[in-house]
C-alpha cells in the first residue's frame, strides 16, 4: 500500500481489521518479544527552550522538581533497579539544550558503569554535536535518542526556541558517530492525520532503529496544558499507522501510555507495537512495572533478554 492508502485503512478500518494487519505485521517482521526500556530524570527543570508540551521550560509555571545532574551512584542504583525488572536498556535523560562538558564528562563515565552492569546504555541529552557524541560512544553508549516531535509543517507550532532543522542535524551527527538512533515524536498536541503521517514518513528517510511513540499528557501551566488527552481508539490507530509505516522498526509505546490508554493497555501489542518504556516517565507517573510484566506474560510474548 502507498502511505496514502496506509492512512486511508488506518482511519477508517474497523478495529479488528486494522489490529489483523497490524498485529501480523509485528509478528512477520519483529517475533514474539517486546524490548523494554527505562529512564532516569537525571537533570530536570531550568531547560531555556520553549516546548509547549514540556513540564520542565523555565518559560512555563509548573509544579515539577528541579534538580541538577545526579551523581553516578544514583543513576546506577536506578539502573540496577531496571535491570531487576527485565530491561535490558537504561536511558540517562538530561534537561536542556545540552550537558555542559563537565556535565557530559560524568554522564560519560556513568554510561560506562551502565555497561558494565550488564545493560544497553542509551541517553537524551539534546543537540550534541559530533565530538560530543563520540566521546559518549568510546564510554559505550549504544543508543542515542532524539525525537523529532512531529511534522515539519507543525513544528513551529510548538516550538520556537529551536528548528526542525536542528533537529535533523542532530540526528545525522547521531549516525555519523556511529550510535544506534531512536527517534520518534509525541502525539495529542494538535496536529493532524497528514501532519502524523508525514512524521512517519520523515522517519522512513532518517532510518531510525527504534521509533518511541509519546502520547501527551496536558500539565498545568504549560501552553498546552487544557488540551484534552487523545481518546484511547484514536493513540491505538496511531500506533498501527506507524507499525504499517515502518514495519522493520521497533515501535516502542512510551511517554503518556498509561494516561492515554487506561485499560486499552491490553492493546498494545495488537495495534503492532513491540517495545514499552517501564516504570516512571520524565516528570509523570508511569504505569506499575508488575502490571506491565503480566501484561506480556499474558499476551504470550517474551521480554528480549
Amino acid at each position: 500500500m502507498s502511505p496514502e492508502e496506509i492512512l486511508n485503512e488506518v482511519i477508517s478500518a474497523d478495529l479488528p481489521r486494522l489490529f489483523v494487519l497490524a498485529d501480523s505485521l509485528r509478528r512477520e517482521k519483529r517475533g514474539e518479544r517486546v524490548d523494554l526500556c527505562a529512564i532516569v530524570n537525571a537533570k530536570s527543570g531550568n531547560c531555556p527552550e520553549d516546548c509547549a508540551y514540556c513540564a520542565q521550560s523555565l518559560r512555563h509555571r509548573t509544579d515539577i522538581e528541579a534538580f541538577p545532574l545526579l551523581e553516578k551512584e544514583e543513576i546506577l542504583r536506578r539502573a540496577r533497579e531496571a535491570r531487576r525488572w527485565g530491561t535490558r536498556r537504561f536511558c540517562i535523560v538530561t534537561s536542556g539544550r545540552k550537558p555542559t562538558p563537565a556535565e557530559l564528562r560524568s554522564i560519560a563515565e556513568t554510561v560506562s558503569g551502565i555497561r558494565a552492569l550488564g545493560l544497553l546504555p542509551c541517553a537524551t541529552l539534546g543537540m550534541l554535536a559530533p565530538d560530543e557524541l563520540r566521546l559518549l560512544k568510546e564510554a559505550g553508549l549504544q543508543r542515542y535518542h532524539h525525537n523529532i516531535e512531529t511534522s515539519e509543517r507543525f513544528f513551529p507550532q510548538i516550538c520556537s526556541t529551536h528548528t526542525y532543522s536542528d533537529k535533523i542535524r542532530t540526528i545525522e551527527a547521531v549516525r555519523k558517530a556511529g550510535l544506534s538512533l531512536c527517534s520518534g515524536g509525541i502525539f495529542g498536541l494538535g496536529e493532524t492525520w497528514e501532519d502524523r503521517l508525514q512524521m512517519a514518513r520523515t522517519l522512513r528517510e532518517l532510518d531510525p532503529d527504534s521509533v518511541p511513540i509519546n502520547f501527551l499528557i496536558p500539565i498545568k501551566g504549560t501552553p498546552l496544558g487544557e488540551r484534552p488527552m487523545l481518546p484511547p481508539i484514536e493513540a491505538l490507530r496511531i500506533v498501527s499507522l506507524f507499525r504499517l509505516m515502518l514495519p522493520e522498526k521497533e515501535i516502542r509505546i512510551c511517554g503518556g501510555r498509561h494516561q492515554t490508554l487506561g485499560e486499552f493497555n491490553s492493546m498494545v501489542f495488537l495495534a503492532g507495537a513491540d517495545g514499552l518504556l517501564i516504570g516512571n516517565y520524565l516528570t509523570r507517573q508511569g504505569r506499575g512495572v508488575e502490571d506491565d510484566l503480566r501484561l506480556i506474560a499474558t499476551s504470550g510474548l517474551k521480554i528480549t533478554p
